[in-house]
């Protein structure tokens, strides 16, 4: 690419500590890769002493496929991973230091979950019975969550009550399972490193120069791991945007864009000002709204793009009417304009408003693509029953064996499964193996003993069925005799909700139940072959969400950040949606849902559109739907305002237009079966 001025001050800014202060659309990934190539290059550093980090997944492949293209086979060498990525690769080798063992197991944010319910079933049912299951685990998931960005153990806490102590509880059930979770990843390896001086001087060692991208996003925990990592060199680039800070309920401090020039008083600050995305009308209306904030460091962008179309504001009679009129624009701009449907995005607060647009959408024959919608293989029953077939076929799966072991619930507790785990820690078997152990067994008490027992024997009998090939059998029984049926009955939900997690479940078992029968033209499997093939296929149903497919993508306004579409829809721009209501009562709460808005316009390359609805009244006389503050910051200039009923004014000639390409199509269909006119 090439690179205009401030984007090579940038790459050339290689000795000490450099910010590169990088606006919506201004290049910064290519800037990054440009300056991995300049470091390998021109300033011959080793390719694997270079670490870049960054926050996704697709994040970092796109960053690694930039690089390989630019130095073909030396890239491979060059670190380019997520912050948890990196956390790990630390951790697999530093594990001794935080108390693990070598074969720990990482978990994800279900199993997180269905450790704490057990925790708090067994030690702390008070919280249950005050504020719900589903409550209690959510507050307890995040002030876990916020204590571990904070780098706070659980014996560092002090009058923290009943949360300090679920956390400690909660820990101990992790190492003593050699489990992980997410937040483990950057935790556990930024405390060992401040703790431990062998693997801080190894790590400090290991590279020479360090890039960070999407800095705003960095967490207390993660600034303390990049801070750790260039202790001894100070070599490093951090890029990234204070108005595009948008994740603090994530734990992201944006004060963390001062505190570098705090620590860092040699630190040299870049400007990315230019626009490369949109048109300069889109950025005066982003640079506007974004004006009413203030800034750590003050920015404007510019283009030399196209001055570009105006933007529309609409005022709709209802948030319904709003959901009717973004699909008749949708329509008209694919028919006036020729857009494919893949050209546009809506963008929105809050997953509920979701659902009347996508109606709307599918009325109005339009593909549309929901971001972020649950998939059904991540959905909790459906992992369960995954984990009881998983189980079956091995044994030795410990976490399939923790997922299930007291679904539906047994009496086998806290301190039983501890029992188990501490003994797989010491004599490296699986917790099966240790339920199978006289030894063991002979230190439990009776009542946990019979627990155990009952187990062993339900597990005994099915995998009895495996063995003896009645595995179609399995597959059509497996939610009754495993109990799991009893199960998803007792759980404290509505009959439609326990009939839904029936559904998914049985579909699950289904397809199980089609691949080991051979229907639908397959071949007949085994019971482990039919599993191999569904987890399979769930794989591939994750790998093809990157896709893009000819639909309207429909997604919140967190989920589009990093993104970028021709048209963009914004939708609800309302008072108590954006911004969000949440906000009134938080500190910076307002600011941050200003710059969420000026995120979600900086998605658009050349046609942005708002919209609203109409203020009502509610049933107690209140006003509501007020139309958001965030739309009286925009300019006057290159702005259309369009009130119920309005629409913008049609170019001349576009009613020919229309009959021209109505006898088009006419003409074809005439010619394609074969008949002819006379007209």
């Amino acid at each position: 690419m090439q690179l205009n001025a401030a984007q090579q001050q940038a790459v050339d800014c290689c000795r000490g500590p450099c910010l590169v202060l990088a606006g919506a659309g201004s290049g910064k990934t290519g800037v990054i890769t440009a300056k991995i190539v300049s470091l390998i290059q021109e300033r011959h550093l080793d390719p694997a002493r270079i670490c870049a980090v960054t926050f996704t997944n697709k994040a970092a492949a796109e960053m690694r496929e930039r690089v390989k293209n630019r130095l073909g086979i030396s890239a491979q060498a060059v670190t380019i991973s997520t912050f948890h990525s990196l956390g790990l690769s630390i951790l697999l080798k530093e594990y001794r230091f935080a108390g693990l063992q070598g074969n720990f197991t990482l978990i994800d944010e279900a199993d997180s979950r269905d450790l704490l319910r057990f925790v708090l079933q067994e030690n702390h049912p008070e919280l249950l019975e005050e504020r719900g299951t589903g409550v209690a685990i959510e507050e307890c998931q995040e002030h876990i969550s916020t204590w571990k960005n904070a780098l706070i153990a659980p014996d560092e806490l002090e009058g923290q009550g009943e949360f300090r102590e679920v956390y400690a509880d909660y820990t101990a059930y992790l190492r003593a399972c050699n489990l992980v979770d997410f937040d483990d990843l950057i935790y556990l390896t930024t405390r060992l490193l401040q703790r431990y001086e062998e693997p801080r001087v190894r790590w400090q060692g290991s590279f020479d120069y360090l890039l960070i991208d999407e800095y705003q996003d960095t967490n207390p925990t993660q600034y303390q791991l990049f801070m750790l990592l260039c202790a001894t060199h100070r070599n490093f680039t951090v890029v990234g945007d204070d108005d595009q800070c948008i994740y603090s309920w994530r734990g992201a401090r944006r004060e963390n864009l001062k505190l570098l020039s705090e620590d860092f008083p040699d630190l040299k600050v870049i400007m990315l000002e230019q626009n490369y995305r949109s048109t300069q009308r889109v950025l005066d209306c982003a640079n506007a709204l974004i004006a009413g904030n203030d800034h750590i460091y003050e920015k404007k962008l510019f283009t030399a793009n196209a001055q570009g179309e105006e933007v529309d504001i609409y005022k709709l009679a209802s948030p319904q009417d709003e959901s009717e009129h973004i699909a008749a624009l949708i329509t008209q701009l694919h028919i006036d304009e020729k857009r494919p449907y893949r050209d546009f995005a809506v963008l929105y607060r809050s997953n509920f408003q979701a659902l009347s647009i996508q109606k709307e959408l599918n009325l109005a024959d339009i593909p549309c693509q929901v971001t972020g919608s649950t998939d059904f293989f991540a959905l909790p029953e459906v992992l369960d029953i995954k984990a009881w077939c998983s189980f079956l076929c091995n044994p030795q799966d410990n976490m399939a064996l923790l997922r299930i072991i007291n679904k539906p619930l047994r009496g086998i507790g806290l301190q039983t499964i501890a029992a188990y785990a501490k003994a797989s820690t010491l004599n490296g078997r699986s917790i099966f193996d240790n339920m199978l152990d006289s030894d063991i067994n002979r230190k439990l008490q009776p009542p946990q003993m019979k627990s155990v027992a009952q187990l062993l024997s339900l597990v005994t009998a099915l995998r009895q069925r495996l063995n003896a090939h009645e595995d179609l059998y399995l597959t059509e029984q497996l939610l009754s005799e495993s109990g799991y049926d009893r199960y998803l009955r007792a759980l404290p939900l509505t009959e439609r909700q326990i009939d839904f997690k029936f559904k998914n479940a049985r579909k699950f078992m289904r397809w199980m139940s089609d691949l080991v029968a051979g229907r639908h033209g397959t071949h007949r499997h085994s019971f482990a072959e039919a599993l191999n093939r569904l987890s399979l296929r769930e794989r591939l149903s994750r790998d093809d969400e990157d896709g893009t497919p000819d639909a309207v993508q429909l997604l919140t306004l967190h989920s589009a950040k990093g993104l970028e579409f021709p048209v963009v829809l914004l939708a609800g721009c309302n008072e108590g949606l954006l911004p969000h209501e949440s906000s009134f009562e938080v500190e910076d709460g307002v600011q941050e849902e200003r710059r969420l808005a000026y995120v979600g316009m900086t998605r658009a390359r050349e046609k942005l559109i708002l919209l609203y609805s109409a203020p009502s009244m509610d049933k107690r006389g209140k006003i509501i739907n007020l139309q958001s503050r965030f739309l009286d910051e925009l300019p006057q200039e290159g702005v259309r305002r369009f009130d119920p009923g309005q629409y913008p004014p049609r170019q001349s000639g576009h009613f020919e237009a229309d009959l021209n390409r109505a006898e088009d199509a006419l003409l074809e269909m005439l010619r394609q079966t074969g008949a002819t006119t006379t007209t």
